[in-house]
């Protein structure tokens, strides 16, 4: 199969995202393990920065370009963040949706929805802005 990268995002021939979003998720699986290599000991205060500064934006570049509509995308994305959760160790036994209130972050799959709406959100002013 036939791909190209470009600013980052790997187009394959049929328009299908599937490598890009294979590279997304091991990229930050393999973050997510030096991580917890690196870190002898995490709680909820460190384990937020560290996430969300070296973690998360791997699975959220450009995600207005190659958003995820299969449900397996969306598992695998989203099964990132539910593995990264379980790092912090006070947190580990709680179900995902408890860790996620703990820990004050929201879903992948929120944060997608809301910077689509936002992306919207702009385009619409701006076309209001040329009238």
């Amino acid at each position: 199969m036939d791909s190209e990268k470009d600013l980052g995002v790997t187009f394959q021939s049929d328009l299908k995202f599937d490598s890009h979003i294979c590279n997304c998720v091991n990229k930050a699986n393999r973050i997510l393990g030096v991580i917890k290599r690196t870190f002898s000991f995490l709680d909820a205060e460190s384990f937020i920065p560290l996430y969300k500064t070296l973690v998360r934006p791997h699975l959220e570049y450009a995600t207005t370009i190659w958003s995820p509509y299969l449900q397996k995308h969306i598992f695998a994305i989203e099964n990132v963040q539910r593995r990264a959760t379980k790092l912090v160790p006070e947190l580990r036994k709680l179900p995902y949706s408890e860790r996620m209130l703990t820990l004050g972050i929201p879903t992948l799959r929120y944060r997608r929805e809301r910077s689509d709406m936002i992306q919207v959100f702009k385009i619409v002013s701006d076309i209001d802005k040329l009238d």
